[in-house]
């Protein structure tokens, strides 16, 4: 199994960490690979820590970089994790705060969409 995997669906980039840790090293080769598809045009993406049981500070780091870059490019970054995943590194940063937490990658990719009730209730 591939330490990251990468899918596309409907223009959304979904990136897997699988990695027991992710840390410094794993962290400076992910942002590597997300910056090769922010630039060929993918800014809305959702990343799975599913397969991931902590990550350090380097990797938070390079997940808030990446937060910050694709916002700048008028996208967003969803994270999905669920299980036994260690957030204490999250909330000692305050990085928890910035992203948006799901449970399930069904339940980020339809984060996304703004069904039509919603729009046409909030025009009045």
């Amino acid at each position: 199994m591939n330490n990251f995997e990468f899918r596309h669906h409907s223009g959304y980039l979904i990136a897997s960490v699988n990695l027991e840790k992710a840390s410094f090293q794993e962290a400076i080769e992910f942002k590597s690979m997300i910056d090769d598809e922010i630039e060929q045009g993918f800014n809305n993406i959702i990343i799975s820590l599913n397969g991931c049981e902590s990550v350090d500070s380097a990797f938070v780091g390079v997940l808030v970089v990446i937060w910050k870059k694709v916002r700048s490019n008028g996208g967003s970054l969803k994270l999905v994790k669920m299980g036994k995943f260690d957030h204490s590194v999250l909330h000692l940063t305050g990085a928890i705060e910035i992203f948006e937490k799901y449970d399930s990658i069904p339940l980020a990719l339809e984060s996304f969409n703004t069904p039509v009730v919603q729009l046409s209730n909030s025009v009045n």
